[in-house]
């Protein structure tokens, strides 16, 4: 793999790793235990031409916030996606967040969990089981939350992704993969080409700061409304007020309920590779992004990634819960009751 630069190297002290997957199928899955990030995930494509199908860099200092502000591939915490003008309240008590992206706290701050060094517990060729401890305060949030993150793979091409976290005081929590996904076997093309599917009736409108209004809006007759599969690009330039606010997707989908892991709540697929992607969560909600902010940064083998030329599918508490009345999506976490997700990500090539 072109990823070679993983290995003796530190951050802040501690070690950074990389530590391979892989199934009977031949798909290798390649994950550093900085920010739980996934690096890779390569199968064969159509004619057997092998794909890797998400975004990222070459070199592990590249993912240091240091030289590239990014998510790609990481676990997102403590609270991922955005908190409206950076507070919260806990227990009565009002808490001042970094405001990182305008006025509102995104992805648990400039430092969040994306950038910490996790403690890898259990490796071996199916499985990596990491650990890591926020601290109270950290990026100003209360409680000290221990964090738990398993990746599993299985010969069924299922990346299972188990999130468990306790903590010793009452705190928010929303954890996701913001893995940045192509598809189509070349990470630099757009991802319009993709057909998306969502197993959603409704979904969150946001103002002017992507901040949901706090009600949600049906998709029918909508550019919103993939309840039946269509292209990503075919309706993401309409003149319609959520398009234009995100300059693009950047919205979270109420998923359908009851909510199990058997059925999808988003299949994505490119007519290039034919590769599907199959999401299965236990969540209530799916972010999906369309990489509207890309920008050109330069990533694996000297290719830039230039806007929508990736599509996120962030499974979720809905975004800004902790402000709003929504008792299937609190985005709590309290003493005594720890927090157990599960979404999985299933590739099938044809």
């Amino acid at each position: 793999m072109r990823y070679c630069n993983m290995k003796n190297i530190q951050y802040k002290g501690k070690d950074v790793g990389l530590f391979t997957l892989s199934n009977a199928n031949g798909i290798v899955v390649e994950i550093t235990n900085f920010g739980a990030r996934i690096v890779s995930i390569s199968l064969p494509g159509r004619e057997g031409r092998r794909c890797d199908v998400v975004q990222g860099f070459d070199n592990v200092d590249d993912y240091f916030p240091e030289n590239h502000s990014s998510d790609f591939g990481a676990v997102v915490g403590r609270y991922a996606n955005r908190l409206a003008g950076g507070r919260i309240k806990v227990d009565g008590i009002e808490y001042q967040l970094p405001q990182n992206n305008g006025p509102n706290c995104l992805h648990g701050g400039p430092m969040g969990w994306q950038y910490a060094v996790y403690d890898v517990v259990e490796a071996d060729e199916r499985h990596l089981l990491m650990s890591m401890v926020s601290p109270d305060g950290d990026n100003g949030f209360p409680g000290c939350v221990t964090m738990q993150v398993t990746y599993t793979l299985d010969d069924d091409n299922a990346l299972r992704i188990h999130y468990h976290a306790e903590t010793d005081r009452s705190t928010v929590l929303n954890i996701t993969n913001h893995s940045y996904w192509n598809l189509n076997g070349d990470l630099g093309s757009l991802i319009l080409n993709h057909t998306l599917q969502i197993d959603a009736e409704r979904y969150a409108p946001v103002d002017e700061t992507l901040i949901p209004l706090g009600c949600f809006y049906a998709v029918a007759d909508t550019p919103m409304d993939f309840r039946s599969s269509k292209t990503v690009g075919r309706y993401i330039d309409a003149d319609y007020e959520q398009l234009r606010i995100g300059y693009g997707y950047d919205h979270n989908w109420v998923l359908n309920q009851p909510r199990t892991l058997e059925r999808p709540a988003a299949v994505l697929q490119s007519p290039v590779s034919g590769i599907t992607l199959e999401v299965y969560t236990d969540a209530p909600g799916i972010q999906v992004y369309t990489g509207n902010f890309l920008d050109g940064v330069v990533g694996k083998g000297g290719i830039a990634y230039p806007r929508r030329s990736a599509i996120c599918l962030e499974t979720q508490q809905y975004p800004d819960s902790p402000n709003h009345d929504w008792p299937e999506s609190t985005g709590r976490l309290v003493p005594d009751k720890p927090f157990n997700s599960t979404t999985i990500f299933k590739l099938i090539a044809k």
